[in-house]
């Protein structure tokens, strides 16, 4: 092929152009990339035979929803009484509260920058159903988090139960009850 046969008919300005075809690499890249693209729409992004991402984020989602229900639905209230009497899961109770609860509430449940959770005077309910809602939902208002997007179901209904349980204890040093008193 002559450098005649190469140059296009056309000229800008006196500059002439030549005829240069795509390097074969090039080329070869190109026609694979639109071919991949192809398959990849077909079977991961959804259209096709393939789950896709989307279906397999659902999927996800739900599994995680059904591990960890946002509402709790209905308080247990006799599984959390039982628990206030098995030492095994108060264990357990205790070491999610000293991990998570101490600071506020003190270790023995006197009371810190938290109320005192020993007495009979609670700010926000002293039933098993409105412990458990405050723990899970938390006040933010006054400082309490959520703790019911930190931890699982049953850690929050543990933590329910030690609660309950530290009800007539005798903490080092009480802080001053606060809130209504209410008759267990």
């Amino acid at each position: 092929m002559s450098d005649k046969d190469r140059i296009l008919e056309h000229e800008y300005d006196g500059i002439k152009e030549y005829d240069n075809p795509m390097p074969r690499w090039w080329v070869i890249t190109f026609w694979a990339t639109i071919i991949y693209s192809a398959i990849y729409l077909v079977v991961v992004g959804g259209m096709g035979t393939g789950q896709g991402n989307v279906d397999e984020y659902e999927a996800d989602m739900t599994a995680w929803r059904a591990a960890y229900p946002q509402d709790g639905g209905p308080v247990d209230v006799a599984g959390i009484l039982a628990m206030s009497s098995d030492t095994e899961a108060l264990e357990e109770g205790n070491e999610v509260y000293t991990k998570y609860c101490a600071a506020c509430h003190a270790a023995d449940g006197g009371g810190m920058i938290g109320p005192n959770l020993t007495d009979d005077a609670w700010i926000h309910g002293g039933t098993v159903e409105q412990i458990h809602q405050v723990i899970a939902e938390g006040v933010l208002a006054k400082g309490m988090p959520a703790w019911g997007k930190m931890l699982s179901p049953e850690q929050v209904d543990q933590v329910t139960a030690y609660v309950w349980s530290l009800a007539g204890s005798t903490p080092a040093a009480p802080k001053a009850p606060e809130g209504e008193q209410v008759t267990r």
